[in-house]
């Protein structure tokens, strides 16, 4: 969609909702003034307007080869997406034609482009689940390790809200997603010859394009973040992995050790947060259970679970947050999400203790529940699973084949490389 605008300042779809709300927490802002700045936010159709995970995932699939180049920045209401729409029938009519199909395009290396530019964009950690989804679909090798290593030494260059300052209008006349793309080519970070669905190589679309806006798509020595790329870590918390976003957290956040303040699931945080008598100041960490793909059926995007309004009035605007949720793209904070095993299937977040100490090393790729070995398998053994379970239906199948986090949360019996039979007629 296109720019909002507050007052003479840009405001994010998603990103300002958070911002605005905790001002208003904090007694900095009027509950009317957030009323006004809210219908600011969305002039027009579209999706949010933030690199949010809609444009993300336009992104991804652009960076995949799926979508063709300059497809992902376009705004909904520009005469030009009409054009691309038309072009995109058009090519895959073609497609068909040419008996060139999904497989073809979605390779290894295909995926390793596109976390590659996740970084580079400072694109959603949702981006993580689709595409280890989308991975095990067409039965691409893809895992968590891999979105470490491919985004480890990646710069974010695109100064988007929540990371930097700009909308996804003003990406779209800096030029879009092909110039970054290029910008990846040139630092070597990109594999050139990968295929298209334009029947082109990545290279070939983008090697001329230019940057019309240096300060929208920057150069590397201007990076928002020199390491851009999702990060995963791993310990005795998430022995299968949690991430966290880099370019929208607080730097003085990545290493930290703090007292740990449970909530048992998201009905237990909004019961709690707002609490005067809540023992919880700025260098706590935050913790919400039960809400990854059993626990909260959906795997709700929870996770940026907003500050107590006792912290927000001394002017903090960010504390570690560790949970199994998601979190909307237009987020932003030290927030660690998708720990897996989640809580209700038994992992360790299930049983950490409020006043347990817990540490976050990101450099490291750490994070750890400061508990002996022996303590955490005794806290395991006694932990019993949440009650009310579905016994039947569509909930039953979902809560009996859904996937962690960590290989995409997706059902078990979709994974593989299926879809290749055309069935019989039915009449």
């Amino acid at each position: 969609m296109l720019n909002g605008y507050f007052k003479g300042e840009r405001v994010g779809s998603g990103t300002h909702l958070w911002k605005f709300s905790e001002a208003v927490k904090a007694g900095e802002m009027t509950p009317e003034e957030f009323l006004e700045a809210e219908a600011s936010m969305s002039r027009s159709a579209g999706s949010c307007n933030t690199m949010g995970t809609a444009s993300t995932m336009a992104s991804m699939a652009e960076s995949l080869g799926m979508a063709l180049s300059g497809n992902a920045a376009i705004p909904a209401v520009d005469s030009r997406r009409r054009v691309m729409a038309q072009l995109t029938g058009r090519r895959i009519v073609q497609m068909v034609k040419d008996d060139l199909k999904p497989s073809d395009v979605l390779t290894r290396q295909a995926f390793e482009n596109a976390i590659r530019t996740n970084a580079a964009i400072g694109g959603s950690t949702n981006a993580v689940i689709h595409l280890l989804a989308l991975a095990g679909r067409v039965g691409v090798d893809i895992t968590l390790e891999d979105w470490d290593r491919c985004g480890r030494d990646v710069p974010t260059i695109v100064n988007l809200m929540p990371s930097g300052k700009y909308l996804m209008e003003e990406f779209f006349y800096a030029g879009g997603l092909p110039v970054v793309i290029k910008r990846l080519g040139e630092a070597g970070l990109l594999h050139k010859d990968v295929l298209t669905v334009s029947g082109e190589t990545m290279w070939d679309q983008v090697k001329d394009v230019v940057n019309h806006n240096e300060d929208v798509i920057l150069p590397a020595e201007k990076a928002l973040t020199k390491s851009g790329g999702v990060v995963v870590v791993k310990g005795n918390l998430a022995p299968k992995g949690a991430v966290l976003k880099p370019s929208a957290a607080t730097p003085a956040l990545m290493v930290h050790r703090g007292r740990a303040v449970v909530f048992e699931d998201i009905d237990d945080y909004k019961a709690k947060i707002n609490d005067e008598e809540l023992d919880i100041d700025e260098t706590c960490v935050m913790v919400l259970k039960n809400c990854g793909p059993k626990g909260y059926p959906g795997m709700a995007e929870v996770g940026n679970m907003g500050l107590p309004p006792k912290v927000l009035r001394k002017g903090i605007t960010d504390m570690v947050r560790i949970s199994d949720a998601r979190m909307s793209g237009t987020a932003y904070g030290t927030v660690v999400l998708h720990t897996s095993p989640e809580a209700a299937a038994g992992g360790p977040l299930a049983v950490v203790r409020n006043g347990d100490m817990i540490s976050l090393d990101v450099p490291n790729r750490s994070l750890t529940l400061e508990i002996p070995d022996e303590e955490l398998a005794a806290r395991l053994a006694e932990w019993t699973p949440l009650p009310g379970s579905p016994e039947s239906g569509y909930a039953w199948l979902h809560q009996k084949h859904v996937q962690g986090a960590d290989t995409g949360a997706d059902l078990d019996f979709l994974r593989g490389f299926r879809g290749r039979d055309v069935g019989k007629d039915s009449h």
